[in-house]
């Protein structure tokens, strides 16, 4: 298996693993910080896929023309690192968090396999603290995603839902 293939399967899995957690909470319920809780399903489905897109597309190439429509940069800043979960009414509709997070993986999942290998090794276009090669973003793509699905697993049973196995 190729080393993006790799990756790629990785990232999927976790993608497959998040989305039933995220699936099981009604969108009306996405807003909703449980009590002694400090976020909500929204921010942490639009933070993962604002990440997915800065890990595996941003650093790999530019930004381009399409990107726009892909993620605003509004989106992008409204989940960044950093960003505090706010109340619904700082946040577009979940069916529309819900449709980036969609959209964002689905094209990395279409665009990456024609990745060259050969660029795997270079510097991220973008730099990040915790590795140095394009190969260890996308490898730590599905490990940041696996951390906020906790999180949404952790928010969704303060909500009152039973586990997911």
């Amino acid at each position: 298996m190729s080393r993006i293939s790799d990756a790629l399967e990785q990232l999927d899995t976790a993608r497959k693993y998040t989305a039933a957690r995220v699936d099981t909470v009604p969108q009306a319920d996405w807003f909703t910080v449980p009590p002694g809780g400090v976020s909500h399903v929204a921010w942490q489905v639009g933070h993962i896929a604002m990440a997915e897109y800065r890990l595996c597309l941003e650093r790999l190439r530019p930004r381009t023309p399409a990107d726009a429509a892909l993620v605003s940069d509004e989106f992008l800043k409204l989940f960044a690192r950093g960003s505090v979960p706010g109340p619904r009414s700082d946040y577009p509709p979940a069916a529309e968090i819900r449709e980036v997070y969609d959209r964002v993986h689905a094209r990395v999942m279409d665009e990456l396999p024609a990745y060259p290998d050969a660029d795997l090794d270079r510097e991220p276009l973008i730099p990040h603290p915790l590795y140095a090669t394009r190969i260890a973003s996308l490898r730590y793509a599905p490990l940041h995603e696996m951390l906020h699905c906790g999180q949404i697993a952790m928010i969704r049973r303060m909500l009152g839902h039973k586990p997911v196995w």
